[in-house]
């Protein structure tokens, strides 16, 4: 029989007792360095640490929870995982569950629908993991898993109050009243509105605040504009509303539509503001560099994030249900948006 050669043979993870022998220890003593036990004196800990990483040793994460009943890991269920607001709260979870000694299992929901949703509850219910997030724009499709979701520690981060599990999420409405106000404090006499897919908590919740918003005001509500959130939805409503003469003020549900409609309003020479003044909603980083700055509503993802990575925690090491308020936003006011035109008088109400 033909000896292989060192490198083709089946490589073996070290153990606890290749890590014993390398720093001459016991075992046992291994393992409470591994388990960030403090009952080893500081020069016994350090050979052994030594040892480890000559051996690119890890400790068993499975063993180690068989004694804590803790894997150290969140589970994340994201859907539209592409989407500017997704991606920018799935970073902020990495690093809340990080400063908290907890690592992610990501599972991205790639349909939006009960079969997606179900399937990806029960992949990462297969997998070691100490919590669950769900990052989900339509939640009445957990109402069909709440006996699965029961079974392990939840926090859903989705819009909406109308729900049994624990949830976290930006103040949708708040932030509408806040551009909608800002709109009608420069003066124009109403603001229409150009929002994301009707399946959309976050979307709902902001096309209703505008028009709760323009009512309190005593002021018309115009026809709402549908988009997608891709800046081609607000190109194609962009379009509409350039054709109107009347139209003066938009504030479109996200800040890549509103983009889509800056661009439709140029192209048909309607200046913005000096003719049109345009208001978007998230202050995703290139909203300063469009042309012109675009003013927009400020989300804090990471807020949210240290809110449910909090409360998922509360509830895996401490059994506590806690709750919190949605997490306020900010108007952030750049050259978008102006008086309409012939206008030297702002006001509301």
């Amino acid at each position: 029989m033909v000896e292989q050669p060192e490198d083709a043979r089946v490589w073996r993870a070290p153990s606890i007792i290749d890590v014993a022998r390398e720093a001459g220890v016991s075992a046992q003593t291994v393992s409470r360095v591994a388990n960030g036990m403090d009952t080893v004196r500081p020069v016994t800990r350090d050979k052994v640490l030594a040892a480890m990483d000559r051996l690119g040793y890890r400790p068993n994460s499975a063993a180690r929870a068989l004694k804590t009943g803790r894997f150290r890991t969140l589970g994340v269920i994201v859907s539209e995982l592409s989407s500017y607001g997704n991606t920018r709260t799935l970073e902020a979870f990495a690093s809340e569950a990080s400063k908290a000694g907890y690592s992610l299992a990501l599972t991205p929901l790639w349909t939006i629908a009960q079969a997606g949703l179900t399937g990806a509850l029960t992949r990462i219910a297969d997998q070691a993991v100490d919590g669950l997030i769900v990052v989900l724009e339509e939640h009445e499709l957990l109402k069909s898993d709440l006996k699965r979701i029961a079974k392990i520690p939840t926090v859903v981060v989705t819009a909406g109050r109308s729900h049994p599990y624990v949830a976290i999420d930006t103040d949708q409405a708040q932030g509408a009243r806040l551009a909608t106000e800002h709109l009608l404090s420069l003066g124009h006499e109403t603001v229409w509105h150009v929002r994301g897919p009707e399946r959309s908590h976050g979307a709902r919740d902001r096309a209703q605040a505008w028009a709760d918003t323009l009512r309190e005001h005593g002021r018309v509500v115009p026809p709402v504009m549908p988009g997608d959130w891709s800046p081609a939805s607000g190109y194609a409503a962009g379009k509409r509303l350039a054709a109107d003469p009347a139209v003066t003020a938009i504030f479109a549900s996200n800040d890549a539509m509103a983009l889509g409609a800056m661009r439709a309003l140029h192209e048909a020479g309607r200046d913005v503001p000096g003719s049109v003044s345009v208001v978007g909603f998230d202050d995703m980083e290139l909203s300063a560099d469009f042309r012109p700055p675009l003013t927009t509503v400020h989300q804090y993802f990471d807020r949210v994030a240290t809110a449910a990575v909090g409360m998922l925690i509360d509830r895996i090491e401490h059994q506590k249900r806690t709750t919190a308020d949605p997490v306020p936003t900010e108007l952030i006011v750049r050259a978008s948006t102006a008086p309409p035109p012939g206008s030297g008088t702002a006001r509301v109400g």
